[in-house]
């Protein structure tokens, strides 16, 4: 009877760890989605709090499913932030620094979550040339492998040129990432055939190098028909920095 009991035993605990098992990209989603939706978000804030270290890195494996996780959640406490909080927003270096983000045994900011996961450990105000020299160990194992430069136009930072809020999932990545490029690109930017100048987001020069230089963002324009050619200059439109909560944009299937 002893190897009947043992099997038992060894179901029972399997089946316990199957259904106490969390998938964190999935909560990371409905995080947002309920944001967005204006439910409350409470059960998936204390989730992410409680995680571990392990967890994610066993979960989040591709770059694909970090950069669809970390948007999400960057773009979640950005709204959930400056909703409770409004006036933080008048000091941005002090908002974007501070440690808020309770996940991964960590509580990390918005500049960690940017700069040191999703671009790779880049010091922020280097247009993307230099790298930290030290890297916290949840740094090293939850950051990208390779930048993905298009988090640059899904990442919302709260201000009025921001690109708008949508819901990423790793599975279908590339299509929603292309989607919310093309979409903010063409509303960010104007063409002069006679100078051949196209006149785009400033992000396109604070992060040059995630871009592949001035020269990359110049064909990136060219390969996303934002203009009909690739530019000979480009310009870049003032940011503006004025608060705005709630521009929430639905991807199409």
């Amino acid at each position: 009877m002893k190897p009947f009991f043992l099997i038992l035993f060894l179901v029972a605990t399997f089946n316990f760890n199957a259904q106490d098992t969390v998938n964190y990209s999935e909560v990371s989603q409905v995080l947002l989605q309920n944001i967005m939706d204006g439910k409350s978000y409470d059960k998936e804030v204390k989730i992410l709090a409680n995680s571990s270290l392990d967890d994610l890195v066993g979960q989040l494996k591709t770059d694909k499913q970090k950069n669809a996780f970390w948007v999400n959640v960057y773009n979640s406490f950005i709204q959930i932030s400056l909703t409770e909080n409004p006036k933080e927003y008048e000091d941005r270096g002090t908002f974007f620094k501070k440690e808020r983000v309770k996940i991964a045994g960590e509580t990390l900011s918005f500049d960690a979550i940017e700069h040191a996961i999703l671009r790779k450990s880049r010091v922020k105000l280097s247009w993307g040339y230099l790298r930290k020299y030290f890297r916290a160990k949840w740094e090293r194992k939850l950051r990208v492998k390779n930048i993905d430069w298009r988090i640059h136009f899904a990442l919302n930072c709260g201000a009025e040129s921001c690109p708008p809020v949508a819901k990423f999932t790793s599975e279908n990545l590339d299509k929603e990432f292309d989607f919310m490029t093309t979409q903010y690109l063409k509303e960010q930017t104007t063409y002069s055939k006679e100078t051949r100048t196209a006149k785009s987001v400033s992000l396109f020069s604070w992060f040059r190098a995630d871009f592949g230089g001035l020269c990359g963002a110049r064909q990136i324009l060219a390969d996303y028909k934002i203009t009909p050619e690739k530019p000979k200059k480009l310009a870049f439109n003032r940011y503006d920095w004025t608060m705005r909560l709630g521009n929430f944009k639905n991807i199409p299937k």
